[in-house]
């Protein structure tokens, strides 16, 4: 499988595959390329409705322009050093990214939380994202406030009395709860057009089924989340710490 950057033809070939409905994973088999790279490229460029070939090939040119330009030492736009590869680190950032846009984030607060698991801390600053992300300060600002509002990241101050955003262990499970929660609540509502619409007519069984399954699907995520919230707080096991 081949690797590397996609070529400008192979940008030009998924345009085409787009055009004729094919799926990521068809268009992927083609050129030969993992599924991911291919999301990850139509996302990035505009979705597949407003993808186009040429714009981004040199939309990709001036994103590898930048980061050679980016000073090698400032922690806030380089990965940190750990012998990893900044590339791959990159790559997985933007891939990450487009799993976040694809469950409904919009690109920019998708890019924020993509950093912000990305690092060894699971918090940054604001000075901090806008320079790993060389985005502005409002956007920052917007994308945070969002995150926020959904249970996603925490704030803190650090010992310089730093604001920081923080993605942790009680982070995800508390999201985690709070999408049951909305789930359930979206069951309440289905149940209470029940009684509205009349108990026996064909959009009252409708909704009682919907609030069924809603209670049944919500339910199901805050067991599991508590049944498996000691998963978050258990160092993963290494190869060393395995016996063959």
């Amino acid at each position: 499988m081949p690797g590397g950057r996609l070529a400008q033809q192979e940008r030009r070939q998924i345009a085409l595959g787009l055009a004729d409905g094919l799926a990521y994973a068809e268009i992927a088999r083609r050129l030969d390329r993992p599924t991911s790279t291919i999301t990850r490229e139509v996302m990035r460029n505009g979705g597949p409705a407003a993808y186009r070939a040429d714009l981004a090939h040199r939309a990709t040119e001036h994103r590898a322009h930048r980061r050679r330009k980016a000073a090698p030492g400032d922690p806030g736009t380089s990965p940190e050093a750990q012998g990893r590869d900044t590339e791959a680190v990159r790559e997985y950032e933007e891939t990450f990214t487009t799993v976040f846009m694809q469950s409904g984030l919009p690109k920019m607060t998708a890019r924020v939380l993509a950093s912000l698991y990305a690092t060894d801390t699971g918090s940054l600053t604001a000075s901090e994202l806008a320079g790993r992300l060389r985005i502005s300060p409002a956007s920052v600002s917007k994308a945070v406030t969002f995150l926020e509002s959904q249970g996603l990241i925490r704030r803190e101050r650090d010992e310089r009395r730093r604001e920081r955003y923080v993605v942790d262990d009680d982070v995800m499970y508390q999201s985690t709860m709070a999408s049951a929660r909305a789930t359930a609540r979206l069951g309440e509502v289905a149940r209470q057009g029940v009684g509205i619409l009349g108990p026996h007519t064909p959009a009252a069984a409708r909704l009682e089924n919907i609030a069924r399954f809603i209670d049944f699907v919500s339910e199901s995520i805050a067991g599991a989340a508590d049944q498996a919230r000691e998963i978050l707080h258990t160092k993963p096991e290494t190869p060393s710490d395995s016996t063959p």
